[in-house]
């Protein structure tokens, strides 16, 4: 079944002003900041947004609907999002547009690899980039007729996202140090730190990286993030 398709039979098509009308956007991300971003630029874009938060829920998805636009973190709790991409771009029919977004300086190449279409590179924050990385690979019967406002407005996700975010490294930490989870933790940490301007936690996620792919010890690293995400949950705005 096709989303969009259901979406579009309100009539509700494409204008100057909401560019990705009639289009349904699967957003595969485990950060509630960087998902709250997504709903926002969706919203200002007049698109649909449906969302999952790791490999297997976005499975489950694609086998009973098939969105129109795809956007896959490549970092995920269960897995890389490379192998969602593989697969999405395999599958026929194919999604019209697949997008890659990681806040890894070399995810973009990882994503280009594995088929994407594109990558949009986090903090994704910028409406009119959100929007032309989708509508530059549309078929051109999706896209809007006649010119198109240009608006290049910043999105700001409410910091309440980013404590949610913080509660789930929390809980996480308390579950398992292993070097896998750590390897986790310090990805998605980073993502999120540059997300908001936290530039105490992108180091220290930038450390926990550097001492893990070194095989240095890691305990002191993994001590240091657990104490700045318990004074991030003690601060109600976070930062």
């Amino acid at each position: 079944m096709d989303d969009s398709e259901l979406f579009a039979a309100a009539h509700r098509q494409p204008t100057s002003r909401r560019p990705l009308l009639g289009l349904t956007i699967l957003v595969i991300e485990d950060s509630r900041y960087a998902c709250e971003a997504m709903r926002l630029l969706c919203l200002r874009s007049g698109a649909r947004i449906r969302r999952a938060d790791c490999l297997k829920s976005a499975r489950k998805h694609l086998q009973v609907y098939r969105p129109s636009v795809l956007i896959v973190d490549l970092g995920l709790p269960d897995g890389s999002g490379v192998d969602l991409i593989e697969e999405a771009v395999s599958a026929n029919p194919r999604v019209s547009v697949v997008l890659g977004t990681s806040g890894d300086d070399m995810g973009q190449e990882a994503a280009l690899a594995a088929g994407a279409d594109g990558f949009l590179a986090k903090p994704v924050t910028s409406l009119a980039a959100f929007q032309e990385a989708i509508l530059s690979r549309l078929p051109a019967d999706r896209q809007p007729a006649g010119p198109r406002e240009l608006q290049d407005e910043i999105i700001h996700p409410d910091l309440l996202a980013f404590q949610d975010d913080m509660a789930h490294v929390a809980d996480v930490l308390n579950d398992s140090q292993e070097d896998k989870i750590l390897d986790y933790v310090a990805q998605f940490l980073g993502g999120v730190a540059r997300s908001v301007g936290d530039t105490s936690l992108a180091d220290a996620a930038a450390g926990l990286t550097h001492a893990l792919s070194s095989g240095h010890p890691v305990t002191t690293e993994a001590a240091r993030i657990a104490g700045l995400v318990q004074d991030r949950l003690n601060q109600k705005l976070a930062i």
